[in-house]
């Protein structure tokens, strides 16, 4: 039977990782499968803790948001360690990739019977950050400024926390110009973003790049260019279903190694977390990380 680690962020979703995680413990337990808890105190904890579990051979469990997974999917990238996402945070969008069941029941079922597929991983390098992998995807522009918003909402969750952080980044946003290097091919850009998508979602399931695969062995590359806010806003709406990649507003390309680089001083963010500036170099891992699902 299954040895699972499971790895919580105490703090995601308004403090519902541990919560989610006791009925899906039971459920694993009584199936026979073997399960420790481990709590994390920050993300760069809770990576040492899955690196560990993993070199004993175990299954992890990421239990929280897009942040934990996307940085314990990072750390345990190229091992060979198997990777399992228990959804308890504000996003939940690689979750969401993967369709995971929301039902514990059904998320047990999963853990304990599924057979491990490989994902594609996204590495990442910056003057900060030499080297990072993850999992979701790397943006870069407002909407790097809406999630920083949101991360800091203290009344709102979920989608309306990202929903509220774009209205309040959107507001005070001006284009920027872009140069975007696609495997070696240089496009000019001046607008809103550029994203690099592994994942279809991020921003609490919006439809960012709707042709995405976690298994393609590539990167869509979406562009949102300079457009009048009330448009914006149309556009931002249209993300729910993915219309928006029909705009002529909206540019779609497909890579293997993307380099972002801006006429300012840019945010960017990756799965959840904005610490950096562009420039920014993204390339795709192909079959990098066994997950359940």
């Amino acid at each position: 039977m299954r040895q699972f680690t499971a790895v919580v962020n105490p703090t995601a979703g308004g403090s519902t990782g541990a919560a989610t995680l006791l009925h899906l413990a039971r459920l694993l337990r009584e199936a026979g499968a073997e399960l420790e808890t481990e709590y994390s105190h920050s993300l760069a904890h809770a990576q040492d803790l899955a690196r560990r579990a993993g070199e004993r051979g175990r299954i992890v469990l990421a239990v929280g948001g897009d942040g934990i997974a996307g940085g314990i999917g990072g750390a345990l990238s190229g091992t060979g360690t198997v990777l399992g996402l228990v959804p308890a945070g504000r996003g939940n969008d690689f979750a969401r990739a993967l369709k995971l069941p929301a039902d514990p029941a059904a998320l047990a079922d999963l853990l304990l019977h599924a057979e491990p597929r490989p994902v594609d991983t996204i590495e990442v390098e910056s003057a900060v950050h030499p080297r990072t992998v993850v999992l979701g995807s790397v943006y870069a522009g407002v909407d790097a400024v809406a999630n920083r918003h949101a991360n800091h909402a203290r009344l709102l969750r979920g989608a309306a926390s990202y929903y509220a952080g774009g209205l309040r980044a959107v507001t005070t946003w001006r284009a920027a110009d872009y140069r975007v290097t696609v495997d070696g091919e240089e496009h000019t850009h001046r607008g809103y973003t550029v994203v690099a998508a592994n994942s279809p979602y991020y921003g609490s399931g919006r439809l960012i790049a709707p042709d995405a695969r976690v298994d393609d062995g590539l990167l869509d590359v979406v562009m949102i260019r300079d457009a009048p806010r009330r448009l914006f806003f149309a556009l931002m709406n249209e993300l729910k279903t993915g219309a928006h990649i029909h705009r002529p507003e909206v540019r779609v390309l497909r890579g293997r190694e993307l380099r972002i680089e801006a006429d300012r001083p840019v945010p960017y963010g990756a799965d959840g977390e904005v610490d950096a500036t562009l420039p920014v170099t993204v390339r795709v891992r192909p079959e990098d990380l066994p997950m359940l699902y």
